[in-house]
Formats: structure tokens, C-alpha cells, sequence
């Protein structure tokens, strides 16, 4: 069911939306899909439709906030593997056959005069503001579409210039860098974001870090606080001033160590909230209360097990508690090759029966990736 801005952003903010919305955030990884052939799955099941998953349109907001540059030259390609350097100089590797991301080998920064020379990829230029694409946001946000901006992650950003390792000592080692770095991602958000805010309503701000795993985040709350929070708020309170409501961040791992750090921030809204990791969406909600909107949170793991197993996720992750408001429920990444397709139906059949959503309709149609 394709949900209108309105109502999401009911829901999300703990208004008065009618339902719970049980949503696909990401869809199969690769490989999956001819598993599922193989085990006689439609091509509606194939790309989702079938399914009738909760959806809201999103379109973004007609700026480009993010470092600007070339398009990757290919360095090598082959069946396995592709091969490519990035305007950063960074060489990117993508294996073909288990990821749709090429990740880098690679980093140009590890001093100031590094940073110096790639600086202007992320300094603010007119160009970076598209004009026809905030008129077009403009009419689908009067048509039911949530507007979404986006905004450079505070370590996304310097983990992709330095590594994870270089980025992480920088703190101690290189603050004035870091600062800089900073200052510099603000100055360009805030240039593109301030000229389109006059002529556009923003619903929603999205960030995405990444910047934890199993055994906790990268960062803690004193780096957050001093470095995170200042440009978090730089960009969010001005928008949400002018009408935005949800203030979103993408991040695996677990993060519980840092949650009233990033609310400190001004973060509403968490996901995909990793159960893998050791994140447990009806823990947060218990500790946090209407503090903290979630989306996924529902184990992808579970999937491959038996179907008593995923009733039992389904049942306690879908509980009363949870369906007040402030969730979507959804597996918090994508489907895991390994699925069989038959768990697959009985988890969306079981989580619809829970919420009491009426039965799949073989002639509903409609799926919208919901990561955001």
C-alpha cells in the first residue's frame, strides 16, 4: 500500500496514522533471484510487487551536497571482478558475484595537505543546486511524496578520505584536520540546502554513517558530542524550523553505547537496527520511549531457519508496544541468498496476520524501495 507523506510522517513522529506499515528496505541480495526461480517463484515474487509492501514515494530534494568528480575510469573487468579509479585517486574493487558496492583499496588522505588538494570536490558551487528538480520535488510533495535532503556523514565522510584506522586516530592525532574537514562538508550543505528551503519544504534529512559493528561503534560519545553534534545541528535545526520532522541516520552494527549521544544530535529516527549486532528494537523502544523512530529491525537471519522461528521473531519484534508508532517494521538488510522462497511468503503472510493487515491480494501490485 503506497502510504501519503502525511501519514508517514504521522506515524514516524508518533502521530495519529491509522496502521503500522510492514515495509522491504532493501530487497534480495545478488544471487537470490535465481534461487527463487529455481523454486518456482513468479517474476512478480522475483522483483517484489507480489508481495504489496508498505511504501511511501521519496524523492530527494534537488541538491548535491556530496563530493562532486569524474566518473570512475575502469582499471580491470573481468566475470569475477571490476576494477576502478575514483576522481579521489582511490582504487575500487567490486567482486561481481557477492556485492553491488565497489569498496576502496585505497585513500588519499592522511595530512592536511592532503585534504587540501581534494578539498574543492566537496566545496560548494551554483551547480550543485539543480533547479528543475526542486520544481519537481515541489509538485510531488503536493501529490503525497516524502522530500527527502541528505547531508554528508560526519565519519562517512572522513572514513571514505582516510580509511577507518586514519580516520579514527585523526580525533587525537589530527583534530585540526578533522575540523576542517567538517567545516568544509557544513559550508557546502548549508549553501545548498539555505536557496533551495525557500522555494521547498524538506520532510526529511538522512545521514548516512556506518560507523559500527558487532562489538560497538567506532567513535563514542565524547567524539560525537564534540565533533558529530555541532554540524548535525548546524544542518537540522534550520530545517526543522522550517517544517522537517524527521531527522534519520543509516548505520549498521551496534550503536546502543552511543544512542543518547546521537539524540543529543538531534537524530529522530534509526535504521535498519541490526539484530546480528546485537540491536533489539523492543529494548530501545522500552529504554527510549518516543525519544527514537525506527525502520527494519526485523532479523534477516531468521529467514533461513524454520518457520516456527520466524514466527517467533515476528511475534515479539511486532508486539503491542511496537505497533504505538514510530516504527516500520522491516529485515534489516537485504534478503539473504539462502532463503527459501516458501519462508519468504509465510514471514510477509505471518508479519500482515500480526499487524492485521487483510491477506496478500493476488491483484494488488506494488513495491517501492524503502531504504532511505
Amino acid at each position: 500500500m503506497r502510504f501519503h507523506r502525511d501519514t508517514y510522517l504521522d506515524l514516524m513522529t508518533y502521530g495519529s496514522a491509522p496502521r503500522p506499515m510492514f515495509v522491504e528496505l532493501f530487497g534480495p541480495l545478488i544471487g537470490l533471484e535465481e534461487e527463487w526461480r529455481a523454486q518456482g517463484a513468479t517474476e512478480d515474487e522475483i522483483n517484489l510487487t507480489a508481495f504489496d509492501w508498505d511504501y511511501v514515494p521519496i524523492v530527494d530534494f534537488g541538491g548535491q551536497p556530496l563530493p562532486r568528480g569524474a566518473a570512475p575510469v575502469t582499471l580491470e573487468e573481468t566475470a569475477e571482478k571490476r576494477v576502478q579509479r575514483d576522481f579521489l585517486g582511490r582504487t575500487l574493487l567490486l567482486l561481481k558475484r557477492t556485492a553491488t558496492h565497489a569498496l576502496p583499496m585505497d585513500f588519499p588522505v592522511k595530512t592536511m595537505d592532503d585534504w587540501l588538494r581534494v578539498k574543492p570536490f566537496y566545496e560548494f558551487t551554483p551547480d550543485r543546486i539543480n533547479w528543475e528538480e526542486v520544481a519537481a520535488a515541489r509538485k510531488a510533495r503536493e501529490e503525497g511524496a516524502l522530500i527527502r535532503a541528505y547531508m554528508p556523514g560526519a565519519f562517512d565522510m572522513p572514513r571514505d578520505l582516510m580509511g577507518e584506522e586514519v580516520a579514527c586516530l585523526a580525533y587525537y592525532e589530527q583534530p585540526e584536520l578533522m575540523a576542517d574537514i567538517l567545516a568544509t562538508l557544513l559550508d557546502t550543505t548549508r549553501r545548498v540546502l539555505e536557496p533551495i528551503c525557500e522555494h521547498l519544504t524538506i520532510d526529511q534529512l538522512s545521514v548516512h554513517e556506518d560507523f559500527a559493528g558487532k562489538s560497538g561503534p567506532l567513535v563514542g560519545p565524547v567524539q560525537i558530542a564534540e565533533h558529530f553534534q555541532p554540524y548535525y545541528r548546524a544542518i537540522w535545526e534550520p530545517l526543522a524550523e522550517q517544517g522537517a520532522r524527521i531527522f534519520q541516520m543509516d548505520t549498521d552494527g551496534n550503536i546502543n553505547a552511543v544512542i543518547p549521544a546521537l539524540l543529543d544530535c538531534g537524530v529522530t529516527c534509526l535504521y535498519p537496527m541490526e539484530p546480528a549486532a546485537g540491536m533489539d528494537m523492543v529494548e530501545v523502544r522500552r529504554k527510549y520511549g518516543r525519544k527514537l523512530a525506527m525502520l527494519g529491525g526485523i532479523d534477516k537471519h531468521v529467514l533461513r531457519g524454520d518457520q516456527a522461528a520466524i514466527r517467533r521473531e515476528l511475534e515479539y519484534k511486532l508486539q503491542p508496544l511496537m505497533r504505538e508508532g514510530g516504527c516500520a517494521f522491516g529485515l534489516d538488510h537485504q534478503i539473504p541468498n539462502g532463503t527459501p522462497l516458501a519462508n519468504y511468503r509465510y514471514y510477509v503472510d505471518v508479519g500482515r496476520e500480526i499487524l492485521g493487515l487483510p491477506p496478500r491480494d493476488p491483484q494488488q501490485r506494488g513495491w517501492e524501495r524503502m531504504g532511505m
